[in-house]
């Protein structure tokens, strides 16, 4: 009797066996971001709880790296090159600047980059749904026509644009023209500021005034990473300050409809985990963002000069008090 259950005992351990899903192996996964300001960190935030939501948590089963360029394009390429010797599992580039060191870096590892602009553009894929090699991603491109419309639904009388962007970063580039192209339709018409650094931001702001009735700040690395400089002269000369992405709302800027770049860094933790899984990136197209908000600040448009409508924050996911 003894014997039989201890036989019935083993075929039901082998059973359950066979049912509990199988635990995910160790993995080092190597993230790195051209700067550090709230969207990118959301993305890295958003990608870190995706993989733990998939299995992999850091501390137990997942090696999660984190490094910084601090805004150098030279130290981005030397964290690329650094990471490309330690063998990850997968690197996970998050922005246009990172993200082109990091392909140029390796053609055996594993490539998931995400908020990039344009990837054919930067050149990190050659086709968006076959990307082939060792690279897939996530494009996080701004609905520059939305993006104009709500400019001009805020601001009527705005017949001039400020743009403050790098020229040094293929997605600003990318984003400037499409500025250009979808401006017009709307009575904008465009005024470039450069800006090459952060540290130039400021400068770049002072020069809009007297020249723009609205600044624009596209998903522009560079000068989002010093957005307070920018809040500043729009408050001090009552020129309203526009975004491309919500996260800057928070920070001053008087409204965005983009994505929150925390659920951008949920969905490229998806695509991750397909990697993980034994997928190969080249075989994964390129993913836009799946979900778009609308952010308002009408406090801070009040200090710089303008009432938003009613209508315009029914329509808001978002209302900063």
């Amino acid at each position: 009797m003894q014997h039989r259950f201890s036989g019935v005992l083993a075929v039901w351990t082998i059973l359950a066996g066979l049912a509990a899903p199988a635990a995910a192996q160790e993995a080092t996964v190597a993230t790195t971001a051209i700067v550090e300001h709230p969207a990118l960190d959301a993305v890295r935030d958003g990608l870190r709880d995706e993989l733990a939501a998939g299995g992999y948590e850091v501390g137990r089963n997942l090696t999660f790296l984190y490094e910084s360029a601090q805004g150098n394009p030279a130290t981005a390429a030397q964290i690329a090159r650094k990471f490309v010797g330690e063998a990850p599992d997968v690197i996970v580039p998050i922005s246009t600047p990172s993200a082109q060191t990091v392909v140029a870096a390796t053609k055996d590892i594993p490539v998931v980059f995400t908020a990039v602009t344009d990837p054919l553009g930067a050149r990190l894929v050659t086709s968006m749904e076959k990307p082939g090699g060792n690279v897939t991603g996530m494009t996080d491109l701004s609905p520059i026509a939305k993006h104009m419309a709500l400019i001009k639904r805020i601001t009527p009388k705005a017949g001039k644009l400020g743009v403050i962007f790098n020229p040094g970063e293929a997605n600003s580039v990318t984003l400037v023209r499409l500025i250009k192209q979808h401006g017009p339709e709307q009575g904008l018409a465009v005024v470039e500021a450069p800006a090459t650094k952060s540290a130039d931001v400021l400068a770049a702001a002072q020069s809009l005034i007297g020249k723009a009735d609205a600044i624009y700040v596209p998903t522009d690395n560079t000068v989002v990473s010093a957005l307070e400089a920018v809040i500043k002269v729009g408050i001090d000369h009552k020129v309203p300050v526009y975004a491309g992405d919500t996260d800057s709302v928070a920070r001053g800027a008087v409204a965005a409809l983009g994505f929150n770049y925390y659920d951008v860094g949920r969905q490229t933790g998806r695509i991750v985990l397909r990697v993980l899984k034994g997928e190969a990136p080249g075989g994964i197209a390129v993913q836009g963002v799946e979900i778009t908000e609308l952010h308002v600040n009408p406090g801070v448009a009040k200090m710089m000069g303008v009432t938003i409508p009613a209508d315009v924050i029914a329509e808001a996911k978002k209302v900063v008090e």
